[in-house]
């Protein structure tokens, strides 16, 4: 829906198109087919695409849990193995060993695990040709909701997502302070002094049946 929510339940019914997305991601990568998927935009479409494809999938085959916590976490993004372009890779090392060597922190803001910590899930796919436009939209989208960036004037305080702590290196490669990344997307500019603090990330299943808190 609009919000980003996944109706599991009736993708579980009937997943048929996303198998067969997944069906092509297995046979085919960047790795494995180099001629047809050969630009960096397009490389980096298809993996973003297929991290959230697959982690939509695990979801459902996991039998739709509540959140991804505790052993199930562990399962969900390192136990488990899908088959890309040949090769078998878990969801850790898709987002860690391919996706994050592109050094393009954006990404942090297009995938989606579908947790509610997650960046809102587009409606649409990544394409090679407005992939530029397309991560900055979702960087943009993400430090637009109160979820994700609250500043808190009174106090010189700026609460934000627990991604930018998850992954400090990525988003400080090009700027000299988390504040001053933020202020490159946020409507909303932080000062420089205030001072930072995580929110909690969310691993609640950001499914539409859920019910919210």
């Amino acid at each position: 829906n609009d919000r980003g929510e996944v109706d599991f339940h009736a993708l579980a019914h009937d997943h048929t198109d996303l198998d067969k997305f997944l069906d092509y991601v297995a046979h085919v990568s960047p790795r494995s087919a180099p001629e047809s998927i050969s630009s960096k935009e397009a490389k980096r479409a298809y993996y973003l695409n297929a991290y959230n494809a697959l982690a939509m999938f695990n979801v459902i085959d996991s039998g739709i849990p509540t959140s991804l916590t505790g052993l199930t976490k562990i399962r969900f993004f390192g136990f488990r193995r899908f088959p890309i372009g040949g090769e078998r890779m878990s969801l850790y090392s898709l987002e860690n060993d391919v996706i994050r060597p592109f050094s393009d922190a954006r990404v942090h803001f297009a995938l989606n695990c579908m947790s509610v910590g997650c960046p809102r899930l587009p409606r649409e796919p990544f394409r090679a040709d407005k992939l530029n436009q397309q991560l900055d939209g979702e960087t943009r989208q993400f430090f637009s909701e109160t979820r994700n960036l609250h500043v808190l004037p009174d106090h010189k305080l700026v609460r934000v997502s627990g991604i930018l702590k998850f992954y400090p290196e990525d988003f400080l490669a090009k700027s000299p302070t988390l504040i001053a990344y933020i202020n490159e997307y946020a409507n909303t500019k932080v000062p420089d002094d205030f001072r930072v603090e995580f929110i909690d990330y969310d691993w609640t299943v950001n499914s539409q049946r859920r019910q919210r808190k």
